[in-house]
């Protein structure tokens, strides 16, 4: 007499099946926890560099320097475009030479050389990259970005001061020239603070 029982062959045991779901379950957390790991590792890398001036940072203070060294340095400053933001961009001095401590005002220069409303932001750094937690701006176009109309021009202005323990640094002993570099990228257009009353009306749809 046959066994005609079948009952259980090609079934997955109950706690099998729990276990399967547990391990997917823990992967896909485990992604997306990677991904937000990588977004907000973005925000903490560039707190770093402002902190420590890791990778030619510079850094922002609000007050100036009290103490003036006599001591001169040489401040070269360079200027670039990417992503084909179509801007011409430029410092209006190439270079100044000014003592340590001592704050300056310095500016650059863009125009929208497009028919179209451009938007862009700047990057920047110093080099050499160890210079960067001893170069403090007070103001700068850099904290903000920028919209230019169609053919627009833009005097930029940059004030800064070279930090007097710059001196005290042994890997910047013998640097007398600091170069400080910005690169403006496209981003998108910025919307409108606050559509007009009659705007709003027609969105609610009261027009």
């Amino acid at each position: 007499m046959s066994n005609s029982n079948h009952t259980g062959q090609n079934s997955v045991p109950p706690r099998r099946k729990v276990s399967d779901r547990t391990i997917a379950i823990s992967c896909l957390a485990f992604f997306f926890g990677m991904v937000g790991m990588a977004f907000a590792a973005v925000p903490l890398y560039a707190m770093f560099c402002q902190v420590t001036g890791y990778g030619g940072t510079t850094q922002r203070v609000e007050q100036m320097s009290d103490t003036i060294l006599d001591k001169k340095i040489v401040v070269r400053f360079d200027a670039n475009t990417s992503g084909g933001l179509p801007w011409h961009f430029e410092p209006v001095q190439r270079d100044v030479t000014m003592n340590i401590g001592e704050t300056k005002l310095i500016k650059y220069e863009a125009r929208n050389i497009s028919d179209q409303p451009t938007a862009g932001r700047a990057s920047f750094n110093v080099t050499p990259q160890a210079a960067g937690a001893y170069f403090n701006k007070v103001e700068c176009f850099c904290f903000t970005d920028t919209v230019l109309k169609p053919g627009e021009d833009l005097e930029m202005p940059v004030v800064f001061f070279v930090d007097p323990d710059i001196v005290n640094a042994p890997e910047l002993k013998g640097v007398n020239t600091i170069t400080l570099s910005y690169t403006f990228f496209p981003i998108e257009m910025p919307a409108p603070v606050a559509a007009s009353a009659e705007e709003k009306k027609k969105v609610s749809g009261q027009l």
